[in-house]
């Protein structure tokens, strides 16, 4: 469910659901009952500031990628790449910071 998806890529980006609802612009009490499902079809409006808050394709929230994957390791593999990548952000690493050490590994790969 949506819930579950928005739930997943706030914790992995560090953000407590007052965090998520002040950044958003939504009542937190939306976002909680959207969260524990108990409101399960949210305007496109509402997925829309949501996912730019999480900095996610909306599609992201709609789809569930979780079944589509065929093991829990995959699945698993996937939140902890992006609890890491969140630990990235909330540190300071900019995108082209990060490009840069992808860069620089590529080329010390080579090396060997």
């Amino acid at each position: 469910m949506i819930g579950a998806r928005v739930r997943q890529f706030r914790t992995a980006r560090g953000l407590t659901m007052s965090e998520l609802a002040d950044r958003a612009g939504v009542a937190k009490s939306y976002l909680s009952a959207i969260e524990r499902d108990l409101q399960t079809n949210p305007s496109i409006q509402f997925i829309e500031k949501i996912a730019n808050v999480l900095d996610v394709d909306i599609n992201a929230l709609l789809k569930d990628e979780a079944a589509t994957n065929s093991s829990d390791e995959t699945a698993a593999l996937d939140e902890e790449w992006q609890k890491l990548i969140a630990e990235a952000m909330e540190s300071g690493v900019s995108k082209e910071e990060f490009k840069d050490f992808l860069e620089y590994n590529k080329w010390k790969l080579k090396q060997k």
